[in-house]
């Protein structure tokens, strides 16, 4: 029966999937009213502090009211999480309660606290717990502080590690905190993914100086509690993150991101938070850092050469990378930002058979054909990218809403490797179904509405060229055989 329905869901998808690998591309010409690229004042009821003991009228957070809390992968597999949240004025417990059933805690768990200032701002005491050693598939509640400031959230882990465990991703990039950021969250939060792939550039605190800088990290963290308290957001840092600001004295890249946001990057040996790897159901993800070293010899090219290599395609078959730049992008901004990474990784992409690289930066939506600029060099080769069927999909999703507004200029006319390019914000899921497929949308923030606009089947690159291989295997030895007889 589950088969049989996968059959009627799959029809109509192979029809688009038809539709967009013809040679043409497709700009679309839809064009809306936008709202105000600006971001939510202060006052919004989408920043309101959680009533909590000490906090009369929401005017002032309770010193041990736990705030900005979110969750993160904790380990390499999936079955741990890393809980973090803020206190102010004074520290309060580090200890996260945790069971299987609301108001029963079982266990518990103690972590780090942390805390940073940016020009005379104060960040708060910032808290990390790891709760690990968790059963997959399971429905965790969990509590952070006590008494009449205590609160409480749950969250789900995923299945175990297996190559036909189905998964859905939300992916999300440069979200911000305008109203159009408002209308993506809303609009992923009912998608029922269970996990959101987030590729860079979050608060867009660096739009703002001096301690408001710190003030719109923390009003963030407020705006996508609602979100990320109940599931994992897989981070990875954009530009935005960077907060290079010497004249406040602030020349520490990557001081607010760091400190709040963790990544599990040591259980995949990485050397740093920056880039890392998590498996998860049945998606070995790979984060890449667009803004640390990355040629030949750096650490993360290192360490991406050995993780490649750690990938086992027979456990995790979907190979996902994150990345902030675009690799291939057509839009007049941010255009070619990626081709020194393209120059470095992109044959290993072609060669570890990487299904779909998703980015962001530039504000606007893009897919790719399957391309390659691999045969190119500086004294040789191609010189324009080709149609590859071994290489990924390539995925731009930088339109999650923030106050720099949409990126409207595509280069025109619009390149072969181009199949589908919009201006428009929105957000995408990825739904694995099984080894060798999973469904696609990306769907428009359409006058406050939920709009699928572009979608497709995703073949998975390592199972189905292997199917191909064992097919050609088959006819040959058959043909052998017939040649015997």
């Amino acid at each position: 029966m589950k088969s049989l329905l996968f059959q009627f869901i799959l029809v109509p998808f192979v029809i688009l999937n038809f539709v967009n690998n013809v040679n043409a591309g497709i700009t679309s010409r839809f064009v809306r009213e936008e709202w105000p690229s600006v971001d939510i004042p202060l006052d919004h009821e989408v920043f309101a502090v959680p009533k909590g003991y000490n906090a009369p009228q929401q005017v002032r957070f309770s010193p041990f009211l736990a705030v900005n809390v979110h969750i993160t992968q904790g380990n390499y597999d999936g079955n741990a999480v890393i809980i973090s949240w803020v206190t102010f004025d004074e520290p309060g417990s580090r200890k996260v309660q945790y069971g299987k059933s609301d108001k029963n805690y079982e266990f518990s768990a103690e972590g780090k606290m942390t805390n940073y200032t940016f020009y005379k701002y104060n960040s708060g005491y910032i808290h990390h717990v790891l709760v690990d050693g968790l059963e997959y598939d399971t429905k965790y509640c969990y509590k952070i502080g006590d008494g009449d400031s205590a609160r409480e959230f749950w969250f789900q882990t995923p299945p175990m590690i297996g190559p036909d465990v189905p998964y859905k991703f939300g992916i999300i990039g440069d979200l911000g905190q305008t109203y159009n950021s408002l209308s993506t969250l809303e609009h992923y939060m009912e998608s029922g993914a269970q996990s959101v792939l987030f590729v860079g550039d979050l608060s867009y605190a660096d739009r703002y100086k001096y301690n408001d800088v710190g003030i719109r990290w923390d009003s963030w963290g407020r705006f996508v509690e609602k979100s990320t308290a109940y599931q994992p957001w897989i981070w990875s840092a954009g530009n935005h993150e960077i907060e290079y600001m010497p004249y406040m004295n602030e020349v520490t890249p990557f001081k607010s991101y760091l400190h709040r946001y963790p990544t599990p990057y040591l259980a995949s040996k990485s050397s740093s938070p920056m880039w890392y790897a998590i498996r998860r159901a049945s998606a070995h993800i790979i984060v890449l850092s667009s803004y640390s070293p990355f040629v030949k010899y750096t650490p993360q090219w290192k360490w991406l050469e050995e993780e490649l290599n750690r990938v086992d395609r027979k456990k995790t078959p979907w190979l996902i990378v994150l990345v902030h730049v675009p690799i291939y992008n057509s839009n007049e901004a941010h255009f070619m930002e990626g081709e020194s990474m393209r120059a470095v990784f992109e044959e290993w992409f072609i060669h570890h058979k990487v299904d779909v690289i998703f980015a962001g930066h530039v504000h606007a939506y893009e897919r790719s054909y399957r391309i390659s600029n691999i045969r190119y060099n500086v004294s040789s080769g191609e010189r324009f990218p080709v149609p590859d069927e071994s290489a990924p999909v390539y995925i731009t999703v930088g339109d999650g809403g923030n106050q720099e507004g949409l990126a409207g200029k595509f280069r025109d006319p619009q390149p072969d490797y181009s199949a589908f390019r919009e201006a428009s914000y929105g957000h995408s899921t990825l739904e694995i179904m099984n080894r060798t497929h999973a469904l696609y949308h990306w769907n428009r923030n359409d006058d406050g509405k939920k709009v699928a606009i572009d979608s497709f089947v995703l073949n998975n690159q390592y199972w189905s060229s292997n199917v191909r291989e064992r097919k050609l295997k088959r006819h040959y030895l058959n043909g052998m055989r017939m040649i015997a007889s």
